[in-house]
């Protein structure tokens, strides 16, 4: 292993960033991470990076404010310590959900979360399932923008195995379409799609199903679950609505914001996976929840653009 490749991480997904750094063989910068009273975040690094090609992980995730701060200074330090190329390592990438103006004079959040990485130091990004894939094109420094669908289909192969005919894969809204077509070409099912209309923020109105999901085992593919309202709702609509036999569901990303424990809980979804991209609460907790874990993929990306070679095969 180079020992010109080394790894810092943050607060935000500290068991994701050891495992990765356990799974590459190497020991993670020696550094410490401080808040001062006033809630100002300081770095401290306790050894040379001076030409390394310095890997920061760090997803902005809950506290997504605290969680970007503390990425931007990690980035300021490493640069200002002379380090050769900065990749900004971000599992889950906040503030991607407002990646264009929805109404008159709304912000473009993603893109000046964009700005900012970029201005602070970073030379590249390497994300997973960003909420819209144009936010690659916010960023003026390469960007990696990884897929969890793979981890879930091999859970679900294992389930169901491939072409079983009683499966089907459903989009929880139209704009998940193309994630959950690629999905179902995948495990070589079928696909059914709910159409939902969004009267505000976090509530969603099921208007029709696309799709004989009837007798059938369906599973939901989204990028993101925050209230995991939309969710439960699409879920409703194939049991009750489509008379499937049984709903499961996956996401990248389980936000699990508000009351998405209790949604979840008492929803008639039979499990539902999430990668292993932020923490999940420490005060709640449900049966139906299981997380898979992003070390491997990750770890070998990380491999793969020190050696400057292509991850174009962890796009299966």
């Amino acid at each position: 292993m180079s020992s010109n490749l080394k790894i810092l991480y943050g607060s935000a997904v500290p068991e994701l960033a050891k495992a990765i750094s356990a799974k590459l063989g190497v020991k993670p910068i020696d550094a410490e991470i401080k808040h001062f009273a006033d809630g100002e975040c300081s770095v401290s690094i306790y050894e040379p990076v001076r030409g390394a090609d310095v890997f920061i992980i760090q997803s902005t995730c809950r506290p997504v404010n605290d969680n970007l701060m503390e990425l931007l200074v990690m980035i300021a330090a490493v640069r200002r310590a002379s380090a050769s190329r900065i990749t900004a390592v971000i599992p889950y990438f906040g503030h991607a959900c407002q990646d264009r103006k929805a109404k008159s004079r709304d912000p473009i959040s993603a893109k000046l979360v964009a700005n900012l990485i970029t201005i602070a130091g970073a030379d590249r990004v390497l994300t997973m399932d960003l909420h819209a894939d144009q936010i690659q094109g916010f960023f003026d420094i390469p960007v990696d923008n990884m897929r969890g669908s793979p981890l879930f289909v091999n859970e679900y192969l294992s389930m169901f195995g491939k072409s079983y005919p009683d499966v089907m894969v459903g989009s929880p809204d139209v704009g998940s379409v193309a994630r959950a077509r690629a999905f179902a070409m995948k495990l070589d099912v079928n696909l059914a799609i709910v159409d939902k209309r969004r009267e505000v923020a976090n509530q969603s109105e099921v208007m029709n199903l696309i799709g004989n999901v009837e007798g059938k085992t369906c599973i939901l593919l989204d990028d993101m679950v925050d209230t995991a309202g939309s969710l439960c709702h699409a879920a409703e609509a194939l049991m009750k609505i489509g008379k499937a036999k049984e709903v499961y569901a996956c996401a990248s990303h389980g936000v699990l914001s508000g009351k998405a424990y209790d949604n979840i809980n008492g929803s008639c979804i039979k499990k539902i996976l999430f990668t292993d991209s932020m923490p999940g609460s420490a005060t709640q907790s449900s049966d139906k929840i299981q997380y898979v874990t992003l070390a491997d993929m990750f770890a070998t990306a990380i491999q793969c653009i020190h050696d400057e070679q292509s991850i174009f095969h962890l796009f299966p």
